[in-house]
């Protein structure tokens, strides 16, 4: 990878008159603002459906799209949609939040009156979108199915449709045939209008890092459609094992994260098919991929299913350097980002060098020790991606302000040399851009200089996170200068001839 930086920020964060970021004008035009501030990079988060919590990393399908991000005024350019359809109704009041309540009930509303008025056209392109992926089928029936069990999790639908049995398959997907179509509608104008914008900020040099969660949802279609792939009882389809994390001396019982964990050992004799499909649909979406928890594929905290807390789980190896050979054999040389905080172990180290991958640095984390904290520029490689922070963590402004351990702050102070006349997020930037990591990148909060209340999610609650989105106007021409000055400083800068 070639020097350069970027933002990281969700779409669900742009700014907009209808409740959460779109795929629409916003997007364009903070595309052309990465481009006019010498941006190469604009991170997202995964762009799955979501499901309870509203999290990105909990999502009901691993190939699918988040119907939220489809844009009214694009439909209405394409006659799907009138004005009045959607102008009048309420989709939250403050512009710098998002309630996803609100959405939920009044955006899925209005764009099945768009799915309605699609029958009434010759639609050739949607035909042959609904023929192109296996995927898209059971993702389509997956979700008709769970309406029309009030939005119930898979495992407690009746014994033969969870069960996939031919005859209860047969009958649902008649039953259910116009629901079915409406959520490929749903998939197709995703992707519609994903890949248009998608293929313009590719034109102004700009490519998108996507984010992807190691696992999968237990309430997901990946799991009920490919129960032969993770580690479930066979007769019951109820998880032998989930996911999570040991204790450690910030949780005394661990992390239960729940997700089904992966029958490795069956990926591996159709050789990780799976795998594969996921990683190549991933790359029809983004340019670059952050794996997220890749200690996973080294080793993995394996928890009964039915415990309370992790920490009855054990260390399980996993497939190691097995799968990335397999994606590599199918796929060719893909850009994919190790997401590899935490705790790392020899093994998991040797792994991530094995690949060749970038890993990731965190500047917040830099200052909790000693000078052989790793997280400090001084020892990074340019292998790496350096961040002034992730969604996991608090904005520069507010962990200064709410960290709570003073003589971090003062650490990261004197080794930052931060100022109050420079401001400290941007002190935090300037370190970043100025590392020898081969890309920065920085939270659009931290360019805005904003505080805790901005803040994307803090692990472990639930109701406050996934809401932040940027005010309309946040952003102009000066920020933008001030960018690009940064960026052309510290080498980052690509030249205009080079990006096209």
């Amino acid at each position: 990878m070639d020097r350069s930086s970027g933002v990281i920020m969700h779409i669900s964060s742009l700014p907009g008159k209808y409740g959460i970021g779109t795929f629409g004008e916003e997007a364009y035009k903070f595309g052309d603002f990465l481009k006019e501030a010498g941006q190469k990079y604009w991170q997202i988060l995964p762009l799955g459906p979501t499901s309870f919590g509203d999290s990105p990393y909990q999502s009901f399908s691993a190939f699918a799209g988040n119907p939220y991000f489809i844009d009214f005024d694009l439909l209405r350019k394409d006659g799907l949609l009138e004005k009045e359809d959607y102008e009048s109704v309420d989709f939250g009041s403050n512009e710098e939040d998002i309630d996803y309540g609100i959405i939920f009930q009044n955006k899925m509303k209005v764009l099945r009156k768009a799915y309605e008025n699609s029958k009434s056209k010759d639609i050739k392109e949607l035909k042959l979108f609904t023929e192109e992926d296996a995927w898209l089928d059971d993702y389509a029936l997956y979700m008709s199915v769970k309406n029309s069990f009030d939005l119930r999790s898979w495992q407690t639908w009746d014994e033969d449709i969870r069960l996939r049995k031919p005859e209860a398959m047969f009958k649902y997907k008649e039953e259910l045939k116009d629901d079915i179509s409406y959520w490929k509608f749903l998939q197709f104008e995703f992707f519609k209008q994903w890949t248009k914008l998608k293929t313009y900020l590719n034109e102004l040099g700009i490519e998108i890092i996507g984010d992807m969660p190691i696992y999968v949802a237990e309430d997901s279609a990946d799991v009920w459609a490919n129960p032969d792939a993770f580690m479930l009882d066979k007769e019951t389809l109820r998880p032998l094992k989930v996911a999570g994390c040991p204790p450690d001396i910030f949780s005394a019982t661990g992390q239960l994260w729940g997700n089904p964990i992966y029958d490795w050992n069956h990926m591996e004799k159709d050789h990780y098919k799976w795998w594969i499909d996921r990683i190549r649909q991933s790359f029809k979406i983004y340019d670059v991929l952050r794996i997220d928890h890749f200690k996973g594929f080294e080793s993995y905290w394996s928890i009964p299913y039915g415990d309370k807390t992790a920490e009855n789980g054990e260390w399980v190896k996993g497939p190691g350097i097995k799968v990335f050979n397999a994606i590599k054999d199918a796929l060719g040389d893909v850009n994919i980002i190790a997401e590899d905080l935490g705790t790392l172990t020899e093994e998991t180290i040797k792994l991530r060098n094995d690949t060749g991958y970038p890993g990731m640095k965190i500047l917040t984390f830099a200052f909790d020790s000693d000078y052989n904290n790793p997280f400090l520029p001084h020892n990074y490689d340019k292998n790496f991606i350096v961040y002034t922070g992730t969604h996991d963590n608090d904005t520069v402004r507010g962990w200064m302000e709410k960290t709570g351990e003073k003589e971090y702050v003062e650490k990261a102070i004197e080794y930052l040399k931060l100022t109050e006349e420079e401001g400290y997020s941007w002190g935090f930037i300037r370190s970043a851009w100025s590392s020898v990591a081969d890309i920065a990148i920085a939270q659009m909060q931290d360019f805005l200089d904003l505080g805790n209340s901005a803040r994307m999610n803090l692990p472990s609650t639930l109701g406050i996170n996934w809401r932040w989105r940027m005010k309309a106007r946040a952003y102009d021409n000066k920020l933008a200068k001030r960018m690009k000055e940064m960026t052309k400083i510290y080498g980052r800068y690509v030249e205009e001839d080079k990006r096209l």
